[in-house]
């Protein structure tokens, strides 16, 4: 018989239950308003799918193979059209203001008929958390404006988000690996600004971007102490685009190389820096900029989840397909045993791929960058309150009460625990994500034989386009390293991470 003192001695050795169950401790507190608007949205972008993405795919895919400098212009008019690019900006910057996590779901459903054109639409989006994630509300609302005037007028004002560099990689993502990376890009501090020298390499949607959201470094030997966040818009002077990869996949997305020579960002394009930290937090720089990037990536990798999981399905849906119509030994593909559990073990890998980046959104919504706007008052008083009211308080963005309240609330005040569980959890998902979708290409390639290998089948260019998956928003060793950081390594007090090759041995 185990007495009530040893069941507690064995529980208090494991994580809260709530940071291993998210989605219970958090569904009494999910506005039910929430499950009708993303089943409202998921069926809006199948539409979207049905008449813009399905008949594009395979063409523009072939399209890029002859002109590896095609530009997915086209596309951007479409989405921007449908009013994709500001369908997920909160109502108080004057967009649609849907429920942040239903871009995850919306996210799957392109991906499933193309991930490379769900990056077109969707990684506009990373540059708007970059953004919402500074918590400069007076920057944000300015650029969002610009996004807004842009669905209005029907020419596509997009943001792009700008990190890796040449000799960093994954390095930039971490703020305990930036100071082991070759960081070129570097910021001086003149009268009124910053002048920026260096490149950028490998950003989506460069190429197409109006604004560009970037980090640079006023320290160039002590990177964690010295950077800094900044925006450019396209068309500044010493702000210029260089080479278009020429990619495996997702190639009707361009990765753009940006070049920065002399270029001058004034103070009023700045988002984060010494200054601001200091006037609006009064934590170091490091522990403030740490903080903007597990709050970041924390929402972006559960997308990158949602693509994996969409290549995922699109694979099963094309395997199913198959066997439904090709005879094998005089019985159709789809009534064979062996057949039959290939496809149940894809259909498992895209449902256990759903959980994880619901459970990351989980997360973000019950103790992370979401959790005030999926508050049930918030969320319903946000939903049903006219455009004309949001006009009357777009002023108040623009002071400096606003950036001081949102930066205290976000980056002085969140518990390190819940910044944990967020970026544990968020780089679980992505993790599960995007092996699960190689998985079912490769699964699906496997049944279907030497017809998995045609273009025209769409398998091969999901395999493709998946790889990339394993690889952007951290490379899938680092992404594993800040799950065991963050949900793991806090519950075992000998646990140390990034620790080789370090002197000190910390």
């Amino acid at each position: 018989m185990i007495r009530n003192s040893e069941v507690k001695s064995i529980l208090n050795r494991f994580p809260k239950f709530g940071d291993f169950s998210i989605g219970l401790e958090y569904a009494p507190r999910l506005p039910k308003g929430i499950i009708k608007e993303t089943k409202e949205i998921v069926a809006y972008v199948r539409k979207f799918n049905d008449e813009v993405v399905r008949p594009n795919a395979l063409p523009l895919d072939r399209k890029t193979h002859e002109d590896p400098d095609y530009l997915p212009y086209d596309l951007m008019k479409k989405a921007n059209d449908w009013g994709l690019y500001t369908m997920w900006i909160p109502k108080m910057f004057g967009g649609k203001g849907k429920n942040l996590p239903s871009a995850s779901f919306a996210i799957e459903e392109m991906a499933s008929a193309c991930v490379g054109i769900a990056n077109v639409v969707m990684v506009h989006y990373l540059g708007f958390s970059s953004l919402l994630t500074s918590f400069n509300m007076r920057v944000t609302n300015r650029i969002i404006k610009d996004v807004l005037e842009g669905e209005k007028n029907g020419g596509p004002c997009l943001i792009a988000f700008a990190i890796t560099e040449p000799g960093a990689g994954t390095d930039v993502e971490d703020m305990e690996l930036v100071d082991r990376g070759k960081v070129v890009c570097r910021a001086e501090r003149v009268n009124g600004g910053y002048v920026i020298n260096g490149r950028k390499v490998f950003i989506s949607m460069g190429h197409v971007s109006e604004w560009t959201v970037f980090y640079a470094y006023t320290d160039l030997k002590k990177p964690s102490q010295a950077m800094i966040e900044l925006v450019v818009r396209k068309g500044t002077r010493g702000f210029s685009l260089g080479r278009h990869e020429d990619k495996m996949g997702q190639r009707v997305c361009p990765a753009s190389e940006i070049i920065f020579d002399d270029c001058f960002i004034p103070d009023d394009q700045v988002l984060i820096d010494s200054y601001s930290i200091k006037k609006f937090t009064g934590r170091s720089q490091e522990e403030v900029m740490m903080k903007h990037f597990d709050m970041l990536a924390s929402s972006s990798k559960a997308g990158v989840c949602a693509m994996g999981v969409g290549v995922a399905r699109g694979a099963l849906e094309e395997a199913l397909k198959f066997a439904s119509e090709t005879e094998v030994k005089g019985k159709l593909l789809i009534n064979h045993e062996w057949a039959q559990c290939l496809l149940a073990e894809m259909y498992k890998n895209v449902v256990l791929g759903r959980l994880a980046y619901i459970e990351a959104n989980n997360a973000n919504s019950h103790r992370g960058i979401y959790e005030m706007l999926q508050m049930k008052p918030i969320f319903y008083y946000l939903k049903y309150m006219p455009k004309s009211f949001f006009k009357m308080l777009s002023p108040m963005l623009n002071m400096n009460m606003t950036t001081w309240a949102m930066s205290t609330m976000y980056l002085h005040m969140k518990k390190s625990e819940d910044v944990n569980l967020t970026s544990g959890t968020s780089s679980l998902a992505k993790v599960a994500g995007s092996d699960l979708g190689i998985r079912n290409c490769q699964l699906a390639m496997d049944l279907m034989g030497e017809a998995g290998l045609r273009h025209d089948q769409g398998v091969e260019k999901r395999l493709r386009d998946s790889k990339l998956l394993q690889i952007y928003e951290g490379s899938n060793q680092m992404n594993r390293v800040t799950l065991f950081k963050g949900l793991i390594a806090p519950f075992f007090s000998q646990a140390r991470v990034f620790n080789e090759g370090r002197e000190d041995g910390i």
